[in-house]
């Protein structure tokens, strides 16, 4: 009884959230409900989001070329070759190989991922990495993607694949992040290999069409019995998935170096499977907002106290959490280190 009437408590806060980018099935009982999501209250949102997305990224077509927008209409990404001047580039490579930094670093399976921030106390020993993180063409293309005119949260990202003989890294599933348009973006320092744990993505799954909407309400039906990604929002993509939706089969980048690849992950994508023990680094960006704002600009984090200080107020937002017993980070200190440097084997 007394479970029963907490949660009547929190239904004003769950129907709160109806307009925000919760995604979790399973920490909302009226997101998670199956009564509600059979009358279509998941694609509804869904189709909602999209449709504000579209209308946010209408008022920014002018930061970006026609074709980048061409290609991102078809696709769901925008990839450039050779996108720093080569001289850039060396220097910002040759910078991130030999700068030491506080580290963080998340498990998942066989697979550590790595960050360092980018934020200003970083860039003011990067200038390299700090003209490339402020170029136009950069700024312009990260903020037309995620449809609000803010900064991204960028950060110096490596993956180790096969660190151990633990379960698949969870990330090589086909999936999408979350039910509405957001940002993520790669700029390979390396050149990355078809069999060495490439970006994989599908392309124009980021289309909320009549078969994908079908398939968001289904699946959000079936939330509470699936895996546990997908019951929190991160919708796996099951065999045959692709073939009912009419989508092609899943694009590999295995590219060059100096290659920016900018893409919507609302759409189906992944981290590509290695063959072998393997390690990637990559300045690595990321946007998300509340995908119910109907207005592209008034980003708080874009004032002078905050600018660029995302990642660390987060990380210690974590921390202060599992001070307080209320559970664990997912990220964990790593010391001062390296973008590349041996991962240590306690997580």
């Amino acid at each position: 009884m007394a479970a029963k009437g907490l949660r009547w408590l929190l239904a004003p806060l769950w129907a709160a959230q109806i307009f925000s980018g919760a995604k979790s099935f399973t920490d909302n009982g009226v997101l998670g409900s199956e009564r509600l999501n059979r009358r279509g209250l998941h694609a509804w949102r869904v189709a909602l989001a999209q449709r504000m997305a579209d209308a946010r990224r209408r008022k920014l077509e002018h930061l970006v070329p026609e074709e980048d927008r061409a290609a991102f209409f078809r696709d769901g990404f925008v990839l450039k070759r050779d996108f720093l001047p080569p001289e850039l580039f060396r220097s910002v490579v040759a910078e991130l190989d030999s700068f030491t930094a506080p580290a963080r670093e998340m498990k998942q399976g066989d697979a550590v991922t790595r960050r360092i921030a980018l934020d200003p106390d970083a860039l003011k020993a990067l200038p390299a990495c700090a003209a490339m993180v402020r170029l136009p063409a950069f700024q312009n293309l990260m903020r037309y993607i995620a449809s609000f005119d803010a900064e991204p949260i960028i950060y110096v990202q490596t993956v180790f694949a096969q660190v151990d003989s633990s379960k698949t890294d969870p990330q090589t599933a086909l999936h999408a992040d979350c039910f509405h348009p957001s940002l993520k973006a790669w700029l390979f320092l390396h050149d990355v290999e078809e069999d060495a744990g490439p970006f994989v993505y599908v392309p124009g799954s980021q289309r909320q069409t009549p078969r994908r909407l079908a398939w968001e309400k289904r699946m959000s039906v079936l939330a509470s019995s699936l895996d546990r990604l997908s019951a929190r929002g991160s919708f796996r993509v099951r065999p045959g998935d692709l073939k009912r939706m009419r989508l092609p089969e899943p694009k590999k980048f295995a590219v060059p170096a100096n290659t920016l690849v900018a893409a919507d992950t609302s759409g189906f994508h992944a981290r590509g499977a290695s063959a072998r023990p393997s390690v990637r680094v990559e300045i690595w960006a990321y946007s998300r907002r509340n995908p119910f704002l109907p207005w592209v600009g008034l980003d708080p984090w874009s004032l002078a106290p905050l600018r660029g200080r995302q990642a660390p107020i987060f990380w210690r937002l974590l921390d202060g959490l599992e001070k307080l017993g209320l559970g664990r980070s997912p990220w964990r200190k790593a010391g001062r280190i390296t973008a590349a440097s041996p991962v240590r084997k306690a997580h």
